[in-house]
């Protein structure tokens, strides 16, 4: 079988990855000579559900590498997505982060992956064991099922290696926030089929923020994760793995802010009372095969199971219309438990061949997820406080006294295709369909989506792409249940969003820097609704339609990896005019413009210098579009000093995040805004034995 050149060393370094029991477990480091390229990968296994490269994947994807992550010294996902310009900032309340990707913002349960696997991301990810994180842009319905417009995160976890390794960590902070980390592994046995991988990591956080009565908000946090690969043959890797997350943390909701965007009272306040808090226990337990059939064929399979466990007691402030310091409030208090439970499952046949002189790489798949919810919550009395007066004692409640199990479960399935066909060195098809089948008591739902798109290779390092892809979200039930609307009872229809989308990637320098650019077009339709009759008849007041739009234009341009041998780079930029149809308003928390800049200058081998500049533009904090925030523009600095002691290599590194002390808002909106902190220091220390 003839293959291109491009065609034919994608394959080879594919073939070399899955052999090693799936190509995401092969740290991706260019070397030329003593040269590491250690901020750009040419794969992301998400994006396609394959080998393809980056070069031959027709859509916009961002591939951040844990060496970005450690070097800024990252202890939230959101502190990792800010380097890629088309993710910005919503809601940070309750301990948990929300995001906007390409202006829509992405759902606890379908705008995230990890390892390929949908996965439920309502709490604060455990980024330790993660070796990249991949934005992949766009509805990605096709290989994923329901998801959002704005495209999915991908949390790529670390895999165990036949090499030894023992890594320890330890950081802190300016107001005394300490994290230590040991990360070990290596095979077990003389042959190398067994091979194991451990990491755990206990952190304790001093917030900055305060409660009213002068407390601090904390947060205690273990992580323990295991992964073991096994050789079952030559042809053949068993992969098991298992995680827990225990999270603690007091309550903030957000500062809020008046009708000229200003933070009303200070920077530090807390609104929520300080006993209100969040106690998480997240597992994962899981098992992958990668087998190869033939040298042309393999088969993926996976499983998974996450069980999330979640007490929340409320303070739940709520902010009076008018507010103004020193006026008093509402606290209204509860004890929730929260039960979710997330069971995943796939299979994949990839194959390799040729048919007339032109070359496949198909994949033929299905996926399934099982959804259970469950909740019980006990309130107390309403409560009012402002600000001077003793903080409210907490009430003598528990979620234990409900007697009434709130639940709700659902499934789906979905078979999938696709096929990356190569033409000729210049020209390749990528064309896919999926069907999907949601069951849900009163919201079944059926979806067919389609994705096709073509790619131009002018050499074997640059790519002119254009594609187009859809997705799908199913409503909450399948019908319209309002008895004072004139569509009461009214068949509701999944909603859905299509992607018009061309770009450009270009490899250059010996293809150690990759420059990319993407013109994007995303619409999303079916969402309700209500309006409010002008000659009401009897009861009948409103009514309802699908005929809900929103549509998102932009473009992004981005450029990663090395510029030099000593100067790596990491940027990107968008713009995107976001706006609902009806009415013409634009979403909340989604700037015109973003851009991100990260870089890594290495002095001598013992040094190296890290600068980053983080923008956002104008946002509107309220859906009326009467409150905006300013823009503003976050520096960050490091430095590393690299040296050897006792066989063993020690990094120390200083962060300084904020350096000229900008005062910013995040994303929440009004009332539960995110505060940006000002300067502030961190430092690590990292062993590698």
């Amino acid at each position: 079988m003839k293959l291109s050149p491009l065609y034919l060393a994608l394959i080879t370094t594919a073939g070399i990855a899955n052999a090693a029991g799936n190509n995401e477990n092969i740290e991706k480091i260019e070397v030329k000579g003593t040269y590491f390229n250690d901020y750009k990968v040419d794969n992301a296994n998400g994006a396609m559900r394959t080998s393809a490269s980056l070069l031959e994947t027709a859509q916009s994807v961002t591939v951040i590498t844990d060496t970005i992550v450690n070097e800024q010294l990252a202890t939230t996902l959101g502190e990792v997505l800010t380097n890629d310009a088309s993710l910005t900032a919503g809601s940070q309340q309750r301990n948990r982060e929300v995001f906007n990707l390409r202006g829509f913002e992405l759902s606890s349960g379908t705008g995230y992956l990890r390892d390929g696997h949908q996965h439920w991301s309502h709490y604060q990810q455990p980024i330790e064991i993660l070796q990249q994180v991949e934005v992949i842009k766009g509805p990605s319905s096709i290989l994923y099922g329901q998801s959002g417009p704005g495209g999915l995160v991908n949390m790529v976890t670390k895999k165990p290696t036949a090499q030894t390794l023992f890594n320890a960590s330890a950081d802190v902070d300016q107001h005394g926030s300490t994290r230590f980390m040991v990360d070990a592994g290596g095979a077990l046995t003389e042959a190398e089929d067994l091979r194991a991988r451990g990491i755990l990591v206990k952190q304790d956080v001093e917030y900055w923020r305060e409660y009213q009565n002068d407390e601090n908000r904390e947060r205690d946090r273990f992580l323990g994760a295991l992964v073991v690969d096994y050789d079952i043959s030559d042809n053949a890797l068993v992969r098991v793995h298992y995680d827990r997350t225990d999270d603690k943390a007091g309550l903030d909701t957000g500062a809020w802010i008046d009708d000229k965007a200003n933070v009303i009272g200070d920077d530090k306040t807390i609104r929520d009372m300080s006993w209100a808090f969040t106690d998480i226990t997240v597992e994962n337990l899981g098992i992958d095969f990668n087998i190869f059939l033939s040298d042309n064929w393999q088969v993926n399979l996976g499983y998974n199971e996450q069980t999330f466990e979640r007490q929340r007691f409320e303070s739940s402030p709520r902010k009076p219309s008018s507010f103004m310091e020193g006026d008093s409030y509402e606290s209204r208090p509860y004890d929730r438990f929260d039960d979710w439970q997330f069971t995943t499952a796939f299979i994949d046949f990839i194959g390799e061949f040729e048919t007339a002189g032109v070359q496949h790489q198909l994949l033929i798949g299905a996926n399934s997820l099982d959804y259970y919810y469950g909740q019980l919550r006990t309130s107390s009395d309403s409560v009012f406080y402002s600000a001077g007066q003793a903080e409210p004692t907490r009430p003598d409640i528990s979620y234990k006294s409900d007697t009434t199990k709130s639940e709700s479960e659902y499934d789906f399935y979905g078979v999938y295709f696709q096929d990356l066909v190569t033409f000729s060195p210049e020209w390749q098809l990528s064309v896919g369909g999926r069907f999907d089948k949601q069951n849900k008591e009163g919201a079944d739902n059926e979806s067919f989506v389609p994705k096709f798109g073509v790619l131009y290779h002018p050499n074997a390092s640059a790519t002119v792409y254009g594609s187009y892809s859809e997705g799908f979200e199913p409503q909450s039930s399948d019908t319209l249940i309002n008895e004072s609307d004139i569509n009461n009872g009214m068949k509701l229809d999944a909603v859905t969003s299509e992607q018009k989308e061309i770009g450009i990637k270009w490899q250059l320098f010996d293809d150690r820097l990759m420059l990319s650019s993407a013109l994007f077009d995303i619409s999303k339709t079916g969402t309700l609704i209500t309006e409010q009759l002008d000659n009401p008849v009897g009861d009948i007041e409103t009514i309802t339609t699908q005929a809900g739009e929103q549509r998102h234009k932009g473009f992004e341009l981005a450029a990663q990896g090395a510029a030099t041998d000593r100067l790596f780079v990491m940027a990107s930029t968008m713009y995107v005019d976001a706006e609902y149809i009806q009415g013409g308003a634009r979403p909340t928390d989604v700037p015109k413009w973003s851009a991100s800049l990260w870089t890594r200058y290495e002095l001598n081998d013992a040094f190296a210098f890290n600068a980053g500049a983080f923008y956002e533009g104008e946002r509107f904090a309220d859906s009326d579009n009467l409150i905006t925030k300013d823009a503003y523009t976050r520096v960050d600095v490091g430095a590393t000093y690299k040296f050897v002691m006792s066989n063993t290599d020690i990094n120390l590194r200083l962060n300084v995040e904020n350096l000229f002390d900008t005062n910013y808002l995040g994303g929440g909106g009004t009332n539960n805004v995110t505060v940006g902190e000002g300067t502030s220091l961190r430092l690590a220390a990292q062993f590698n034995f």
